[in-house]
């Protein structure tokens, strides 16, 4: 970026255009390939400060032949920029670009090496695109971007195999403790396919699996184990075919940037310290390994001793992980991975993992657990997703505070939706809770409009969505263990409604592909104001979707012609001088579609 000081100090620009928020990174999530005839660009403005933009490109061996102005879309919006965005699909798979800015009759342009009150000479200074390479371009799977995903923690879940029980099991549906076992296993989710399918479930991402000494299964001492208490080997392939029969694919956790103190690798390394084979595996920094007064001499994930922390730097460590995670993918079939605590492993990992998986499955859906920016992990050469808790936190924070207004919600999101290119945007695995954070019905105040608010914004909003186990039902609780509560399964202890709400959202999303990769953007978000309104658009289908969060009746209004259908009480509107005109109740929506 180019300051504005800079810039009039090189050119002696005087203009009412701010300089200062001119803004373009090449080779960025500013200027990516799409797909293989496709190149993105964007760019910033300050807010409100610019009328139009347009990006200049050509070829630079032969600029007077090959180039085009392409007028850029103002595609999102926060509290300080706009940002603009158009497609450039070049001739010869290679372009030079650079940007010109209008405010009334003012005019500058932005190349890579300056901001410039005349127009340059072209492609001289111009930013750079050498060559577009099929082999480059980041491409998660096809199907997760229709994916709707349930998270299954197999102890909660069903029972369906007493003789497999731990010893001293809690009765189903008492108070979870850290400690607790309820003898939920594979097979009590093969019984439920019926039930998932139902509720219009597509993918399944299910908490570890494999052998452990805990409920949860974050602490495997065997990888190529499945846990007895949920079952064997000749079990999960079950599961697994039994769900792609139904349509419904089988994402398994990997947790590989710790294991179980319990492991043999690790008591190898207690018993034999230094002279051990596995010393390498882990980050020991001291001898003998021990915990003293609870801080163990050891890294660990946290500071939880049960869990040392794996070297994956290590030549042996990386290749036994990187063999698990091929094993199952071939002996199995499963459909992906979830990669726990996947910040806390090195980018070098991460790219051979990519590589050895897709080797086996290109389909193969790669999700990491990350929870803040993840731009460095969704290149292309790390992972397809990552876990997009920035997305939940905004909404419920929305949805909970009566101090931020319709702008600062809209604003937040644009800016989320700025952060990645537009095919990351497309498969980001979007929740609103998980085993690691309380209930969403209890973050919202056991309030179930508010909930049905945040999973109407969920299923109609760019990315992959996925369902916590018992969400739907009206499942309550607060953090670790509270929120790893027995699944419901008796249908009057169940919130009916709240679960045929989830079932006409899914049924919306899956019979619209706008809501899956159409365009989004805020149609209606004002200052001072609890009420907005977002659309979904391709080439086939417009729908906009109008969203009250606060206890006051509103009427809103905007200028849409046709004719559209409510999808949730099948009523028309029709547009009126131009004009659509919705009312919605207190913490309630509607979803208008276009006919």
């Amino acid at each position: 970026m180019i300051s504005n000081e800079q810039a009039i100090n090189s050119a002696g620009l005087q203009t009412n255009i701010q300089l200062d928020c001119l803004h373009h990174v090449p080779h960025s999530n500013w200027a990516y390939l799409y797909d293989k005839d496709t190149f993105h660009l964007r760019v910033r403005t300050k807010k409100q400060n610019v009328d139009r933009v347009f990006a200049l490109t050509g070829d630079k061996y032969d600029w007077e032949t090959y180039h085009d102005e392409h007028e850029m879309t103002k595609v999102s919006s926060d509290r300080f920029f706009d940002y603009w965005q158009t497609a450039v699909r070049p001739e010869h798979r290679r372009f030079s670009y650079g940007f010109r800015f209008h405010s009334g009759d003012e005019t500058v342009w932005m190349t890579e090496n300056d901001i410039l009150s005349e127009e340059p000479e072209a492609p001289t200074g111009f930013y750079d695109r050498p060559y577009i390479h099929e082999i480059d371009l980041f491409q998660a799977p096809e199907w997760a971007k229709s994916a709707v995903f349930y998270q299954i923690m197999p102890d909660r879940f069903a029972n369906g195999d007493p003789g497999n029980d731990p010893e001293n099991i809690s009765p189903w549906g008492d108070t979870p403790t850290r400690e607790s076992f309820f003898g939920g296993d594979l097979q009590g989710i093969i019984d439920r396919l019926d039930y998932l399918e139902d509720l219009g479930i597509t993918a399944i991402y299910l908490t570890p699996i494999f052998e452990a000494p805990t409920n949860h299964k974050y602490d495997t001492t065997d990888y190529k184990q499945v846990d007895p208490h949920f079952g064997d080997l000749e079990l999960l392939k079950k599961l697994v075919e039994n769900a792609h029969s139904k349509g419904i694919r089988i994402v398994l956790d990997a947790v590989f940037n710790h294991m179980s103190a319990n492991s043999p690798q690790f008591k190898d390394v207690i018993e034999h310290g230094e002279q051990s084979e596995y010393v390498n595996w882990f980050h020991i920094n001291e001898f003998p390994v021990k915990v003293r007064e609870g801080n163990p001499n050891y890294d660990t994930f946290g500071f939880f001793e049960q869990m040392p922390k794996l070297n994956t730097a290590n030549p042996d460590t990386r290749e036994y992980l990187l063999d698990i995670a091929e094993y199952w993918l071939k002996e199995v079939g499963i459909d992906g991975w979830r990669l726990d605590v996947a910040s806390e492993i090195d980018h070098v990992f991460w790219r051979e993992f990519r590589g050895r998986v897709k080797a086996i499955n290109p389909e193969a859906f790669i999700i990491g657990e990350v929870w803040n920016d993840s731009l460095r992990w969704l290149h292309g050469d790390q992972f397809d997703s990552v876990m997009n808790y920035p997305l939940s936190d905004r909404l419920l924070e929305y949805l909970n505070s009566d101090e931020m207004d319709a702008e600062t919600f809209a604003s937040h999101i644009s800016g989320l939706l700025m952060r990645y290119p537009q095919q990351a945007n497309e498969v980001l695995f979007n929740l609103m809770a998980s085993h690691d954070t309380p209930r969403v019905l209890t973050q919202l105040k056991g309030d179930k409009r508010k909930l049905k608010m945040a999973i109407a914004f969920l299923l109609t909003f760019t990315g992959t969505p996925c369902i916590y186990y018992g969400d739907e039902i009206g499942l309550e609780g607060e953090g670790d263990p509270d929120c790893r509560k027995c699944m419901i399964w008796e249908e009057d202890r169940q919130d009916r409604d709240l679960l045929n709400c989830y079932k006409a959202l899914i049924r919306l999303r899956k019979q619209y592909p706008a809501l899956r990769t159409g365009d989004f953007r805020f149609l209606q978000a004002e200052p001072q104001e609890r009420s907005f309104v977002y659309e979904r658009k391709d080439s086939n289908t417009h729908l906009t979707v109008w969203m009250n969060a606060s206890e006051q009746p509103v009427t809103l209004s905007l200028p849409l012609e046709g004719n559209w259908q409510d999808y949730l009480d099948n009523e028309s509107v029709s547009s009126a001088e131009g004009n659509i005109k919705v009312q919605l109740e207190p913490f309630s929506y509607k979803i208008l579609i276009g006919i």
